[in-house]
């Protein structure tokens, strides 16, 4: 589905909100980003390009932008203009403020009646935490996301990457997907709630199931796998290496190509669940075998053997990597003074109707004059 014909307003600012509508964007949609005058605060951040914050950029491609004092009566009342034309509206202010600014979801319905307006918080907009602060350390914090990660011994660890802003935003950017399929004739006024605790709760996978079946939480393993052994990063002569041995189907391919078949006839490594109660023999047993050759070695013969490996590349040689660039998942783009700009790529891939970059990161207020004079002409119409 092409969403070239699509019109949203986009009041969002950060992450999670801006990664939903560029999504939509990259999608076809007409994505207005609202700033205020001092514009996102992504804009000041991160290292920058040409005066661009490569921050910014990576969360703000395909949109185009216009500046509007939502404090001021004309802002609001171009918003709203905007709002009446839209098919869809984005934010992701903590709950209350669209209230507080007049655009209340009946002021929105109201306003227009086919409009599909998605709130993103931290909360949710209902429940005992809805007014509550939230950031994306607090909801993997407190969706259980971030006890699951780290050494048992060692503290809970956060993911490196804002993982609970990027899931709410794919989520959200699904839910309005979803209600854009839904043919404008026949569209009546819906809101749409995502909450990033939420999100991150129903990433959990089997860290919940355990619990709904157990009532028991599984402890921290770090780099194994709780319920599969072995499992984890291996150490090899000059680095380190990453086994996925997920069934015993690959157990065995690997004891094979290890040499050490004769493991199975232990007990303690006959079954999985024996494995996983003897983790760290299992894992003594397979990292002797993997330390005497290179990880380059190990790679195309756990691989040519049909067993999922690969090595820990930091991020500069993860974006350098053949694959990726083969993907295309670094696109080079010009900055605004014309130097290059790389952002990440589209990793949506399909035959028809595929993602492209139409346009790169706005400045700021960049498409204020064209986007007034719009509204304008279609006073006019």
């Amino acid at each position: 589905m092409s969403l070239e014909e699509v019109r949203i307003v986009d009041l969002t600012r950060v992450i999670s909100g801006p990664f939903c509508t560029q999504q939509l964007a990259d999608l076809g949609a007409d994505v207005i980003k609202i700033e205020g005058p001092q514009g996102d605060p992504l804009r000041q951040q991160g290292s920058k390009i040409d005066g661009m914050s490569a921050y910014f950029a990576s969360f703000n491609r395909n949109k185009r932008s216009v500046v509007l004092d939502l404090r001021s009566e004309d802002g609001m009342s171009t918003v709203k203009q905007l709002i009446a034309a839209a098919d869809v509206l984005v934010d992701n202010f903590k709950p209350g403020t669209m209230d507080a600014m007049g655009l209340s979801d009946a002021s929105l319905e109201a306003l227009n009646p086919r409009l599909i307006a998605c709130h993103i918080s931290g909360f949710g907009q209902t429940g005992p935490y809805a007014a509550r602060p939230s950031f994306d350390f607090v909801a993997q914090a407190m969706s259980g996301f971030m006890w699951t990660n780290g050494k048992p011994d060692d503290p809970p660890l956060r993911s490196g990457i804002p993982i609970s802003d990027l899931v709410a935003g794919l989520y959200a950017a699904l839910a309005c997907a979803a209600a854009l399929a839904v043919p404008k004739p026949l569209r009546n006024f819906k809101s749409i709630d995502i909450a990033m605790t939420d999100s991150m709760i129903s990433l959990l996978a089997y860290m919940a199931t355990e619990v709904f079946a157990t009532g028991r939480t599984l402890p921290r393993v770090g780099n194994d796998h709780p319920l599969v052994a072995p499992y984890g990063l291996f150490e090899t002569s000059d680095g380190h290496i990453a086994i996925a041995v997920s069934n015993d189907g690959i157990v065995d391919r690997l004891f094979t190509l290890l040499d050490c078949r004769h493991l199975f006839e232990d007990s303690r490594f006959a079954t999985n669940d024996a494995r996983v109660q003897h983790r760290a023999e299992i894992r003594e047993e397979v990292q002797s075998r993997l330390i005497t050759d290179t990880t380059a070695t190990w790679l195309v013969r756990l691989n040519n053997a049909g067993i999922p490996a690969g090595p820990v590349l930091d991020v500069v040689s993860a974006l350098t990597d053949p694959q990726t660039r083969h993907r295309d998942m670094v696109l080079e783009t010009p900055a605004p003074n014309g130097s290059s700009m790389p952002i990440l790529g589209f990793p949506i891939k399909q035959s028809v109707e595929a993602p492209t970059l139409r346009r790169t990161a706005p400045e700021l207020g960049q498409h204020t004059d064209e986007i007034l004079r719009e509204l304008t002409e279609a006073e006019r119409r």
